[in-house]
C-alpha cells in the first residue's frame, strides 16, 4: 500500500511497514548487501556474548549499481541481482548505516558466490 500527498509542493511518501524504501543507489560495479544476523547460539544450544560473535560472511544484496565502464567504453552489466544471497570476504566493503538498519557498499569483485 503506498500514499502519495502534496502539501504545499512538498511531496510525501508514505509507505506501508512492510515495504521499506531506500534512499541509498550504488554507482558503477558497486553492491549494497544486508549483512546476515550474527549466530545467537551455538549447534549445542550455547548463548554467544555480542564479543564473542563472528561478522557473517554471507547475505542479501538489496541494490546494484549500473555495471563498470570497459576500457572500450561498453557497458559491462553486474552479475549479481537483487535478492540473491551472496558469500564475500570477511573484511569486504564498507559499512553503513541507514535509517537504523546496517549495510555494506562493496564492489561485484569482493563477493565470492551466489548461494542458492
Amino acid at each position: 500500500m503506498e500514499l502519495n500527498f502534496h502539501i504545499n509542493s512538498i511531496a510525501i511518501n508514505l509507505k506501508s511497514k512492510q515495504e521499506k524504501t531506500m534512499n541509498l543507489k550504488p554507482l558503477a560495479d558497486r553492491v549494497i548487501v544486508k549483512p546476515a544476523a550474527a549466530e545467537e547460539k551455538t549447534k549445542g544450544g550455547l548463548y554467544i556474548p555480542d564479543t564473542g560473535k563472528e561478522k557473517p560472511q554471507y547475505g542479501e544484496v538489496v541494490a546494484v549499481g549500473p555495471g563498470k565502464i570497459a576500457d572500450n567504453g561498453q557497458l559491462l552489466e553486474l552479475q549479481v541481482k537483487v535478492g540473491q544471497k551472496v558469500l564475500y570476504g570477511k573484511y569486504s566493503g564498507t559499512e553503513v548505516s541507514v535509517e537504523g538498519d546496517d549495510y555494506l557498499i562493496m564492489r561485484e569483485s569482493d563477493i565470492f558466490a551466489i548461494l542458492d
